[in-house]
């Protein structure tokens, strides 16, 4: 069983936007978070065949950290551009996992790893520290609100 928390939470409300700290965001099942790019079709990657699959992002403090540390960049958390950072939960295990974050109930669906664009939108080194290590993508199974300083639990295998 893991057991982490949310530390922070950032919204775009269109492509290419500075991400927006949030206190707190309405999860939409099938839809994502209120007020994102993703949930509103106006993200750089969202249209009709992506089925939910960028509902939201996760990403953990603990590697932004270690990326910024091993490979001498400087890398802001909402630099890049998840929408949850978390604290005490390794994500890249909970790939076709169902984990719950305060009220609201996730499936992890993939790797978010980073691109091109990513990096043209911070800097060089960016993409190549993150990878296998810049969060999770996940769809939202059951809605509510995502608060900072909201339990992250997993449990069973």
């Amino acid at each position: 069983m893991f057991r982490g928390q949310v530390v922070a939470i950032y919204t775009a409300p269109e492509e290419g936007a500075p991400m927006e700290s949030r206190d707190g965001v309405q999860a939409i099942a099938g839809v994502g978070l209120d007020g994102d790019r993703y949930a509103t079709g106006a993200g750089k990657y969202g249209d009709a065949a992506d089925d939910g699959k960028r509902a939201v992002t996760l990403i953990e403090r603990e590697a932004v950290a270690a990326a910024a540390r091993e490979y001498e960049i400087e890398l802001g958390e909402h630099e890049t551009r998840r929408n949850v950072v978390t604290e005490g939960v390794p994500l890249n295990h909970l790939v076709g996992r169902t984990f719950q974050v305060g009220d609201v109930t996730l499936r992890g669906l993939r790797l978010a790893e980073p691109c091109a664009y990513l990096e043209g939108l911070t800097r060089s080194g960016v993409r190549r520290a993150l990878v296998h290590r810049a969060g999770l993508r996940a769809e939202i199974l059951e809605g509510g609100t995502l608060r900072v300083g909201d339990p992250i639990e997993v449990s069973g295998s």
